[in-house]
C-alpha cells in the first residue's frame, strides 16, 4: 500500500496564499470553519485513510458507519485538499452570504451525509447489475462529492449563466454533468461514482424533496426560537460576492482555475516521478488503495 506522500506540500502552501490574497476576513465563517476542519484533518487525520474512506464493504457490509461522516473530511494528499478548498471556497463564499451561516452549515451537513449514502447505494447497484464485486470494494474519501451538489445549487440560484469548461462556453444548467465527465477523463484516478453521487443530492435538493424535508426538520427543531422571533436563519446580501471571489481568481473562472491546476499538478507529479516518488491518486476516489444543506425561500 503506498501511503501519503508528505514532502513539498506544495498545495498546502498554494492553499495558504489563496486565502490570504482573497482576505481571511472577507472569508464567512462556516465557509472558514469548514476550511479550517479539512486542512487539520489532512494535517492530523482522525485515521489512516483507508480507516475513513467509505465503500460497500467496509460501510455496509462491516458496519463501519463512523466512514459516513470522516471520509467526506479527509484528503488523498495535498493537491486533492488544494483543489477541493479552492473549489469550495468560492462556493461558500457565494452560497453563505445568499443563505445565512446557519443554514449554509445545516446544508453541508445533509450534504455531506446523503452524498456518502447515493455513493453506497449506487455502487451497490452497479455491483448487483454487473455481478462484479469490485464496485463494493472501491474506497472513497474527499469533499468532491459534496463540492458538486454545491455546483448544482449554485446554478439553480444563477441561472441563465454560462460556465467555461475548457474554453468552451457551457450553459449553467448543464455544466455540473460536463465537468462529471470531463474531470473523469482528464484525473482518471478520481471516483465518477462519487461525483455523479453529488450531482444526485443537488438535483434532490434543487428539484426534489430534500429541500422541502430540510425546512420542516428545521421548523421542528427551531419552532420555540420562532415563537420568540429569534430564528437565527436568515439571508445575506448577495451583491458583493463577486468581487470578492473575482479578486482572488487572477481573473479566471472557477473551471479555468480547476484545468490550470490540474495542469500543473500532472506536471509536478511528472517531476517526483522521475526523482523516485510516485503520489497516489487525487480525487474522491480511493480504488487504487483498497483494489482499494425554510427556513426561508428564496429566488435570486
Amino acid at each position: 500500500m503506498r501511503t501519503r506522500q508528505r514532502s513539498s506540500q506544495l498545495g498546502l502552501l498554494l492553499l495558504a496564499s489563496q486565502l490570504f490574497r482573497v482576505g481571511l476576513d472577507n472569508i464567512p465563517p462556516v465557509t472558514m470553519a469548514v476550511l479550517a476542519l479539512n486542512v487539520y484533518l489532512y494535517i492530523f487525520p482522525a485515521a489512516p485513510l483507508l480507516q475513513t474512506c467509505i465503500s460497500v464493504q467496509q460501510a455496509y457490509w462491516l458496519k463501519d458507519w463512523r466512514r459516513l461522516l470522516l471520509s467526506p473530511l479527509h484528503h488523498g494528499d495535498d493537491w486533492h485538499l488544494y483543489f477541493n478548498m479552492v473549489s469550495f471556497l468560492w462556493k461558500g463564499m457565494k452560497l453563505e452570504r445568499q443563505l445565512g451561516g446557519a443554514w449554509f452549515l445545516y446544508l453541508l451537513s445533509v450534504f455531506s451525509l446523503l452524498t456518502g449514502i447515493v455513493y453506497l447505494v449506487l455502487e451497490a447497484a452497479l455491483t448487483e447489475l454487473t455481478e462484479d464485486p469490485s464496485y463494493s470494494m472501491t474506497c472513497a474519501v474527499g469533499f468532491s462529492g459534496v463540492l458538486f451538489a454545491l455546483k448544482v445549487l449554485n446554478n439553480h440560484y444563477n441561472p441563465g449563466g454560462v460556465t467555461y469548461v475548457v474554453g468552451i462556453p457551457i450553459s449553467n444548467s448543464h455544466a455540473s454533468w460536463v465537468e462529471l465527465v470531463l474531470i473523469h477523463i482528464t484525473s482518471p484516478g478520481t471516483s465518477f461514482v462519487g461525483h455523479l453521487s453529488g450531482i444526485l443530492v443537488g438535483l434532490l435538493y434543487t428539484l426534489g424533496p430534500l429541500k422541502a424535508i430540510m425546512e420542516k426538520c428545521a421548523d421542528f427543531l427551531t419552532s420555540g426560537r420562532n415563537n420568540s422571533g429569534t430564528s437565527g436563519y436568515h439571508q445575506y446580501p448577495s451583491g458583493n460576492t463577486s468581487n470578492h471571489s473575482e479578486s482572488h481568481t487572477g481573473g479566471l473562472t472557477e473551471e479555468e482555475q480547476l484545468e490550470l491546476a490540474i495542469r500543473n499538478s500532472l506536471n509536478d507529479r511528472g517531476q517526483a516521478r522521475h526523482g523516485g516518488a510516485t503520489p497516489p491518486p487525487y480525487g474522491f476516489n480511493l480504488a487504487e488503495e483498497i483494489r482499494l444543506r425554510r427556513l426561508r425561500r428564496f429566488d435570486s
